[in-house]
């Protein structure tokens, strides 16, 4: 397959789910190493550790990808090298001062392991919750929450006002927790 630079990510993104050919993902991840060996870097303070975990993490989005459909890749990729880092950090006993309150007062490593199973289990709960929201919901809660962008910086992104955005956001959240309640209804 050619270079296909001029097809942006959600084309490729698009053209997988078509037809689910990996040669999509061996496009679309390479854009993605730079910014994830940075991610890892900021964690694991490692050239050697941060180099294997990119891979280690592009390994595990293409077996995501496969199971579950994505809308913004960049966010979505992003979380899944933090949450990677953290649980390599929290596998070596390393723990960041993100997670440090939580996990110190569950002293069993079992408990610990549940409790990351739980938290990787929700955000792609939350992840699937997301896209059952409406498309502006979708972009604004993305933009606010993932990528931490301002009301006006959303506002200038999308043409929304800023009380449509700040509307968006709240309906989206609301509507968010609505569904990862139901969820959690439904399954007990």
């Amino acid at each position: 397959m050619q270079k296909l630079n001029h097809i942006d990510d959600k084309e490729l993104l698009d053209r997988f789910y078509g037809d689910y050919n990996n040669d999509w993902l061996g496009e679309l991840l390479p854009r993605y190493t730079l910014l994830l060996f940075g991610v890892c870097m900021k964690y694991l303070k490692n050239e050697e550790d941060a180099k294997d975990c990119v891979q280690q993490i592009f390994l595990k989005a293409i077996n995501e990808l496969h199971k579950y459909k994505v809308e913004y890749f960049k966010s979505w990729i992003y979380m899944i090298a933090k949450n990677h880092c953290l649980m390599k950090l929290r596998d070596k006993g390393k723990y960041p001062v993100e997670i440090t309150a939580k996990m110190a007062a569950t002293p069993d490593v079992s408990e610990d392991k549940n409790l990351l199973i739980e938290k990787d289990n929700t955000l792609i709960e939350l992840q699937a919750a997301l896209q059952q929201l409406s498309k502006e919901q979708q972009v604004c809660v993305t933009l606010f929450y993932l990528e931490k962008k301002s009301y006006t910086e959303i506002s200038g992104e999308t043409g929304y006002s800023m009380m449509q955005v700040k509307s968006h956001i709240q309906n989206g959240k609301r509507n968010l927790k609505l569904l990862l309640e139901k969820k959690l209804n439904h399954g007990r």
